[in-house]
């Protein structure tokens, strides 16, 4: 359990700071609204989690790993809708000029579902039957 919330954190912080950078160089070098770039932040950020958690968190045989990617998929997108959720209404609540601030909080709330849900489901592994 240590070595998985190891690897869960490390991989976690290394796929936030990728969503989190690629929603800052959206907004300040493109000027686009950071709720919009959140949307394509989740899409590289998931490429990141997801090989992370299934080679060093939950490690899965090459042969679980497409099972796993697929169950993996169903609780990112609802930890997606409600990171956007939450985002935007802070968003709207706080102002745009605290994105940052705002995201790195939802990011965080949002973790120990993705955490409880990955571990118990998307990457527990099936025994193999012959």
């Amino acid at each position: 359990m240590k070595r998985q919330l190891f690897f869960f954190l490390a991989v976690g912080t290394a796929a936030a700071f990728t969503h989190m950078s690629v929603v800052v160089l959206l907004v300040e070098a493109f000027g686009w609204h950071a709720a919009v770039c959140n949307i394509l932040a989740f899409c590289v950020a998931f490429c990141v989690s997801f090989n992370g958690h299934a080679r060093f968190t939950f490690p899965q045989p090459p042969e679980q790993r497409a099972e796993a990617c697929r169950r993996f998929i169903i609780i990112a997108l609802t930890a997606f809708t409600l990171n956007q959720l939450a985002y935007t209404y802070a968003l709207t609540l706080f102002g745009p000029r605290l994105y940052l601030p705002i995201l790195f909080v939802v990011l965080l709330c949002v973790a120990v579902f993705t955490f409880t849900m990955s571990r118990f489901w998307a990457f527990a592994l099936r025994k193999q039957t012959a």
